[in-house]
């Protein structure tokens, strides 16, 4: 994910952007409005923008408003003082996706930033594996012509699955993936879902298959036999 971390507080924003490399993010940190509305006019600035309020010259609240009068559609997260209600209100009239208040939680900043990205990022309609087809915009989940019921979470765990078929995805990152920021749920949780689903999608030609010590692999059952894993 590429972050544009707009932040004049070089002790914060030095921090900030060391916690987000941490966990994988590529960042490029300005210090200011003006420096942040000239990077802005690149169409592939960033992924998400971690905008500041209180900058010097523009304002995070000015740059914003020219962001989206460029119909610039890239998801901002405002950081925004206590005490600044009006500021927030004003930020999310221009067209601010969220915003976080001062001092804030590391953690609680990567959560937002990843649904954020989510939010943002094109999907394909129709997601297909075996003889399981998920239609996207539909919300509606096939075996051959047999339509599966799944719950809201066992279709997000599925999803996203699939979305990363053939590769190995953790219990942590399935949580971050499924959930918004602020809920709960454990790895205990990830297992009964994953169970679920295996069972709803048994006769799919798919395996969902536990690599211990890391998570789960979601692929084509005849692919999985011939590996001697099935």
């Amino acid at each position: 994910m590429r972050v544009l971390l707009v932040e004049d507080d070089a002790v914060l924003a030095d921090g900030l952007a060391r916690v987000l490399r941490g966990h994988g993010m590529a960042v490029e940190l300005l210090r200011s409005g003006s420096e942040a509305d000239a990077a802005l006019l690149r169409p592939d600035a960033a992924e998400v923008v971690v905008l500041d309020i209180g900058l010097p010259g523009l304002d995070g609240l000015e740059v914003l408003r020219r962001l989206r009068a460029r119909a610039g559609a890239v998801p901002v997260l405002l950081l925004t003082a206590r005490d600044a209600i009006e500021d927030r209100v004003r930020g999310l009239e221009l067209g601010a996706d969220d915003y976080l208040v001062k001092p804030f939680a590391t953690p609680e900043l990567v959560a937002r930033l990843k649904a954020l990205a989510r939010r943002n990022a094109p999907q394909p309609a129709v997601l297909a594996l075996g003889s399981l087809t998920l239609d996207t915009q539909a919300k509606r989940a096939r075996v051959g012509e047999r339509v599966i019921d799944l719950s809201v979470r066992e279709w997000a765990v599925l999803e996203y699955l699939l979305l990363h078929s053939a590769r190995v995805v953790s219990k942590q990152q399935i949580i971050d993936a499924i959930l918004p920021w602020g809920e709960d749920v454990t790895t205990n949780a990830v297992e009964v879902y994953i169970s679920r689903v295996r069972q709803k999608t048994a006769d799919a030609g798919i395996s969902i298959r536990t690599i211990r010590g890391f998570g789960y692999m979601l692929e084509a059952a005849v692919a999985a036999a011939a590996d001697g894993h099935a």
